[in-house]
């Protein structure tokens, strides 16, 4: 189990000394929410900001889009220094192209599915993703509360992956806790995303202990 750590939650004011302290913790990703007022309402952050932090940090970068027309962009976070790159179905009317373009510019591609969006969205894109991210919340708000039908939804994906005899890995976002990422890795996550349960329960290497500690990993 991998668990990467949703700055939206962190300390903006000390992001420079929140990423070096999920480094002294033991965590190895950092999830990047860029969020644009369109596709989502709310704004974060772009590549300026991703490359100031590329200097101060050696974590991956689990970069997740929540924007319009992802596409036009691949080229600008990839320049930036993220690792990953993923992008949502709903947004993007030209899928395979952008994963594409993302594996081209050097990234890992990835692809984020809202809660009601079906499986069928990355059915034949499967060999060429790095990850497929599950959104276990409606997208645009950090401290939502786990929609349970995600569960059903990693087992379905986790099984659809077998099938095509893929090593696609499957991330969860939203609503993670302590109290369900154990059930979310038995049903096939292997990257948790963790926000407001994660930062707001300082030391991190314990919080993180907890969380490995729950899963059995």
């Amino acid at each position: 189990m991998i668990l990467s750590p949703s700055l939206l939650s962190c300390d903006f004011a000390r992001l420079a000394e929140e990423l070096a302290a999920l480094e002294a913790a033991g965590l190895t990703w950092a999830h990047l929410d860029v969020m644009d007022g369109r596709f989502v309402p709310n704004i974060t952050f772009g590549p300026p900001v991703i490359k100031a932090m590329r200097k101060t940090s050696k974590l991956f970068f689990d970069t997740h889009l929540m924007i319009e027309e992802p596409g036009r962009y691949v080229d600008e976070f990839a320049r930036a220094g993220a690792d990953l790159i993923c992008v949502h179905a709903e947004a993007d009317r030209h899928l395979e192209r952008t994963c594409a373009a993302i594996a081209q510019a050097g990234c890992k591609p990835a692809v984020a599915l809202n809660p009601a969006t079906p499986l069928d969205a990355v059915r034949y894109l499967l060999p060429q993703l790095h990850m497929v991210l599950i959104m276990s919340v409606n997208p645009g708000f950090g401290g939502q509360s786990f929609i349970p039908f995600c569960l059903d939804k990693v087992r379905e994906l986790k099984a659809m992956i077998a099938a095509a005899g893929a090593p696609t890995l499957i991330q969860v976002d939203g609503g993670v806790t302590l109290d369900n990422c154990a059930d979310l890795v038995a049903a096939g996550a292997d990257v948790l995303v963790s926000g407001s349960a994660f930062f707001g329960h300082p030391p991190y290497a314990e919080r993180l202990r907890r969380f490995r500690e729950r899963c059995g990993a």
